[in-house]
């Protein structure tokens, strides 16, 4: 039984059934929840169109004769369909040396026969060779399986009858502005769209439908601005207001008032947010089999913030291309650049990085195209494209500009983390101390405290205190003894260590830079085994011991010292073998010491004196102490005499990247066995001095490193050391150039293939587009500057073009994502030019703008009702003639469904968040990860908050057709399956929301009529029908029809008839009536049997039921 949704013959106009992928049916207590039942008459329907179409097909190709051929719209797509694979721009694959995508190639000759001879049909080889009887003779041949239909073939024939023109392909010329239309129904058209669309209805025959009704217009420009439904008092509220009662009509005043307040809500941004992040394919993992949380959801809060700021375009490409290369770039400007840092990162042992990083610089070549050219550069990866006029090596060309960036972790501090590293800062000198009075004492009772020395009245009993007087005396002693043991200890290990500076640091790959303080620092790309290699200058001293320090930087992973970035510990190093040379002769070493060493994996011992054993297997590491500064102490078996210059080589190697980041040599004439510590300057200095030099402070400095060394006291050291490292602050993942002077060389590869680099190339771009200017730089910031010149042909219609598709369903140009030769032409050529050039130049790129007119227009405004011309005329609705109805993105169903229960939780950004869903999904990744459901308000956040796992989507969202977001998507495909109607009815969330709806009892009318419905004795009528009403209006918006109340009662009587008889049922769904039933029926429910069910239980049921019947409405989830 239909709910009445799709009502026929309405105002002459019949009910479009075709509407584009709904979930299907699903039914309850028999009322269907689907528009979709009557297959029957659509399939008639369908037949007859076929028929028209055809006779229609007869007809024009009769009058086709006559027609002028034009090459853009009707060669170029057949030439490239049926001969640019053997005789385009790929020199690979190209044949007999013949190009026909170029004028040179088309109207030149082979053999000494002209391919194409204007005018003279007989002396045209291509002519010839196309219209050939002769299979051998006949283009294409009959293996390439493309052979030319007749109609083709006449096609040619007259294009070369009238003169053969050539032009460049449309979309690569640059737009210019178009004259409006006039001469039209002024009455009609309200802006320049309009104009152009009714344009081409009239030369189609058609009309455009009347205005929708004014609730449907409310709900239509709520869910395409923000993406969230009004509530019942905002949509009357707006319904009044667009509605001119004197004329009948819509207000356009009302409407763009209603329009201005919803591109100024903080909701729009969240809205078309998700638009962009599915072309970023931003996710919170790193995808392929690891698969491990990464944080970037700072980018994904830029994005929102950049479109509610309106962000003009121009800006918005250049910070996510380039923003760290903007002068004095701000801290959001560096966040923009996670655009391209949402590549996917490979974390599989045994892995090539640099292999990984190479696939993840192809993502980004072919995502930029995308994004902002609409061409399929992608396919020039392997070879020249097969179709466009792109090679090979533009490709790489175009690589070279995005090569030279580092990727590394930005820190986002906020007050919040500065007011806890403070905190824990005070407690560390706090437990610091006190740190003495935990020194334990043989003999003593550990508990025994100064402060437990009163008991009875508070009177101090005598004996307790010279008990703890006594305590404290031996424990004082104890300190000191031990104290002085470790000054003399560590005295006799001290040494003056000097900076050997070096002269000369290369490395196998990274980049090693001196730094001002003698120190290097590597940057730039690290491979599975790095080899640096450090000379250093000749000292006035003789050498005894060399002390390495691994040195924290911030600009390192986890503060560093290390460059490991994936699989390892972030921050951490491995260096297997070290080795040192004094006139190109290794050194002997007679002992290594380290400061700390620790290793993740397995239980193989690390230390200093593993680098030096002369196995690359072993080495040292500093797992779990990241951001401090360790040191490893090389003793020498023969003292290096003065001035001899010194060399380093470091070999680091792991089943991953684990290099190190900065590091610094010294060196020291004392005694042979000097101790490795990473104390501060001021300890190692007090360190050298005599007791009767020291001062208090220094005594005081040397005393507090006594205690956080001594063993006595480790534990509550440790407790120390971690109150004095930073806390973790909020990451996100950026780009950074690389140092001046320093490139990233950039090759073509054959065949695409990563291990098969070939000559290397400069930064450039596509010749067939525009030039690039003198003063742009070849690198990122060129590039997006490139991107958004006036010069531009692409850009600006690519984008216009994604923005119609987003309202309309499709865009102008069908294919977004191609809008090279392959792709389809637009069907209103003149008014995507005019949007591109209005809003690239009058509306200076700003996004709200362009929204503005497009909502704005009549088009817009039109009824999704579809009259019967407009089918049979244009059964894809290409020329506009009524609004298309689509179904909503996965995201935004779900979000209805939470904002109609009353549970949306409105906040704005912060880390994602997980949502309830089927217990399992995510145990399919690797590692098994369970899906621990947020609590609170985090429950209910809006969609695009939901954590986005890339191996295992969220599954609500893939069973309606959303993204995996590996790679970018441009417009998602949408499907029609049963299990999208089963997910409507049966999925967790929804059965979780539909208890919460029925169950709630918050302000407002559908709860107290709810409430006050559940609680009376009987099925009341006026007030049943009344909460049905507002139930209806929660979902749907606009106000129901009797009919559909009446199927909606019924319903809600049957669903009692049967969990009354059913009380399993009724168990199954955790229904928890708490004090709405009433005493008599909670006193009847206590000598009830068992297994009964009170009917307060019984109604909620039924309304929880009636819940997900109207969610699963085919119009519930559809935009009208």
């Amino acid at each position: 039984m239909d709910l009445g949704m799709h009502r026929s013959d309405w105002n002459g106009f019949d009910v479009d059934r075709h509407h584009e992928a709904s979930p299907g049916e699903a039914a309850i207590g028999g009322i269907s929840t689907g528009g979709c039942m009557k297959q029957p008459g659509w399939v008639l329907r369908y037949d007859w169109t076929v028929a028209v179409a055809l006779a229609m097909g007869f007809t024009l190709t009769r009058c086709a004769a006559a027609q002028e051929i034009d090459f853009v719209r009707d060669v170029r797509p057949l030439l490239s369909n049926h001969c640019f694979q053997c005789h385009g721009p790929d020199e690979q694959t190209r044949e007999a040396d013949l190009r026909l995508d170029t004028p040179d190639g088309l109207f030149g000759n082979a053999g000494g026969d002209e391919i194409v001879i204007p005018g003279d049909l007989a002396g045209s080889l291509l002519w010839q060779r196309v219209s050939a009887s002769d299979p051998d003779e006949r283009m294409p041949p009959p293996h390439a399986n493309k052979a030319l239909r007749p109609n083709q073939i006449a096609t040619l024939r007259r294009w070369i009858e009238q003169g053969a023109k050539w032009e460049q392909h449309w979309a690569f010329i640059a737009p210019q502005k178009p004259p409006i239309p006039k001469g039209q129904d002024d009455a009609w058209c309200r802006t320049p769209i309009d104009r152009f669309v009714l344009r081409r209805l009239t030369q189609a025959g058609l009309a455009p439908a009347p205005d929708a009704d004014p609730y449907t217009l409310v709900r239509r420009l709520y869910l395409d601005l923000i993406g969230l439904p009004p509530g019942v008092a905002e949509a009357d509220y707006w319904a009044n207001r667009l509605w001119d009662e004197a004329e009948k009509q819509i207000d356009p005043q009302g409407l763009e008032l209603l329009v201005d307040r919803l591109l100024a809500s903080p909701h729009y941004g969240e809205k078309w947010a998700q638009h962009w992040l599915d072309l970023a394919r931003y996710a919170d993992t790193n995808g392929y089999e690891k698969d491990r949380e990464r944080s970037i959801w700072p980018y994904r809060d830029w994005v929102v913030r950049a479109l509610n700021a309106d962000m003009p375009f121009d800006r918005f490409t250049v910070e996510q291309l380039a923003g760290d290369l903007l002068p004095d770039a701000s801290l959001d400007q560096r966040i923009a650049t996670g655009f391209h840092r949402n590549t996917m990162l490979n974390e599989e042992g045994g892995i090539d990085p640099l292999e990984y990083r190479f696939y993840a610089m192809t993502d980004r070549v072919s995502t930029t195209a995308t994004v902002w050219l609409g061409l399929t550069l992608g396919c020039a990866q392997c070879h020249a494209h097969k179709f466009d006029p792109i090679s090979h090596t533009e490709y790489y060309q175009f690589m070279a500009l995005m090569n030279n960036a580092d990727e590394p972790q930005l820190e986002l501090p906020d007050p919040q983390w500065q007011a806890l590293w403070d905190r824990n800062r005070r407690r560390a000198a706090e437990l610091l101390e006190k740190l003495p009075d935990r020194w334990p004492v043989e003999g003593s009772a550990e508990s025994a405290e100064p402060s437990d020395a009163t008991r009875g009245n508070g009177h101090a009993a005598t004996g307790d205190l010279d008990e703890a007087a006594s305590l404290a005396a031996r424990r004082t002693a104890l300190v000191q003894q031990a104290f002085q043991a470790w000054l003399v200890r560590e005295r006799d290990g001290a040494a003056e260590w000097r900076t050997l500076w070096p002269t000369r640091a290369r490395s196998s790959l990274p980049i090693l830079t001196i730094q001002a303080d003698g120190s290097v620092f590597a940057s730039g790309d690290t491979a599975k085994r790095d080899d640096y290699f450090v000379d250093l200058a000749p000292v006035d001293f003789p050498i005894r011991a060399i002390r390495l320090e691994a040195l924290p930087d911030q600009r390192l992973p986890a503060r560093g010292p290390g460059s490991t970035y994936y699989e390892g510990t972030l921050g951490d190093f491995f260096l297997a073998e070290i080795e040192f040379n004094a006139n190109d002769r290794p050194l002997a070493i007679t002992e290594a010491s380290h400061s700390f060493a620790a290793n993740r994996f397995g239980q193989n011992p690390v230390s200093a004196q593993l680098t030096v054993d002369g196995d690359v297997q072993t080495g040292w590491s500093v797992h779990g102490r990241q951001g401090e500064r360790h040191v490893a102490v090389y003793a020498l078996q023969t003292p290096v005499p003065p001035g001899t210059p010194l060399s380093v080589h470091m070999i680091f190697g792991r089943h991953f990247a684990s290099s190190l980041g900065r590091f610094r040599f010294s060196a020291t004439d004392a005694p042979p066995r000097p101790l490795a510590r990473a104390y501060s300057l001021e300890v190692e200095r007090a360190l050298l001095q005599p007791d009767e030099t020291l001062t208090p402070q220094e005594r005081r400095q040397l005393f507090e490193q006594f205690l956080l060394d001594a063993p006595e006291l480790q534990e509550a050291a440790e407790e120390i050391r971690r109150l004095r490292r930073p806390p973790p602050a909020t990451t996100t993942l950026v780009l950074a150039e690389w140092p001046p002077g320093h490139v990233r060389p950039t090759h073509r590869h054959h065949r695409g293939e990563y291990l098969q680099p070939a000559e290397r190339v400069e930064p450039g771009v596509p010749q067939v587009l525009h030039g690039w200017k003198a003063e742009w730089p070849k690198n990122r910031l060129g590039l997006a500057r490139w991107l958004i010149s006036d010069e531009n042909p692409l850009t600006a219609r690519v984008v216009v073009n994604r923005a119609w598709a987003h309202f309309f369903g499709t865009g102008l140009v069908r294919t977004p994502e191609d809008f090279g030769l392959q792709g389809q032409s637009p069907s209103h050529p003149d008014l995507l030019d005019w949007l591109a050039v209005t809003w690239s130049q009058d509306d200076c790129w700003s996004f709200k703008q362009l929204h503005r007119r497009i909502v704005t227009s009549r088009v817009y405004w039109q009824t999704s009702r579809a009259a019967t011309t407009s089918r049979q005329l244009d059964p894809e609705n290409r020329w506009l003639s009524y609004m298309p109805r689509r179904r909503l993105d996965a995201e935004q169903i779900r979000d209805q469904i939470i904002a109609s229960s009353g549970m949306l939780d409105r906040r704005i950004g912060g880390p994602p968040v997980r949502p309830p869903q089927p217990a399992g999904v995510t145990e399919v990744a690797f590692g098994s990860p369970r899906w621990q459901a947020s609590e609170g308000g985090d429950r209910f956040r809006r969609s695009l908050y939901t954590f986005r796992k890339r191996t295992a989507p969220f599954a609500f969202y893939a069973t309606f057709d959303a993204p995996s977001w590996e790679t970018c998507t441009v417009r998602r495909v949408r499907s029609n399956s049963p299990l999208q109607g089963l997910t409507l009815l049966n999925d967790t969330m929804v059965v979780e929301l539909a208890r919460l709806a029925a169950n709630r009892s918050v302000n407002g009318s559908l709860p107290n009529l709810v409430k006050s419905f559940q609680a009376s004795t009987k099925l009341d009528e006026p007030r049943l029908r009344e909460a049905l009403h507002w139930a209806f209006r929660s979902v749907l918006v606009r106000p129901p029809q009797p009919e559909e109340i009446d199927a909606l009662a019924d319903f809600f009587r049957r669903a009692v008839e049967d969990f009354a008889s059913h009380p399993a049922a009724v168990d199954r769904l955790g229904i928890d009536v708490g004090d709405q039933a009433s005493a008599a029926e909670q006193s009847q429910q206590r000598f009830a049997p068992d297994g009964a069910q009170s009917s307060a239980a019984v109604r909620q049921a039924a309304w929880l039921a009636t819940w997900r019947a109207l969610w699963a409405l085919d119009e519930a989830v559809m935009r009208p």
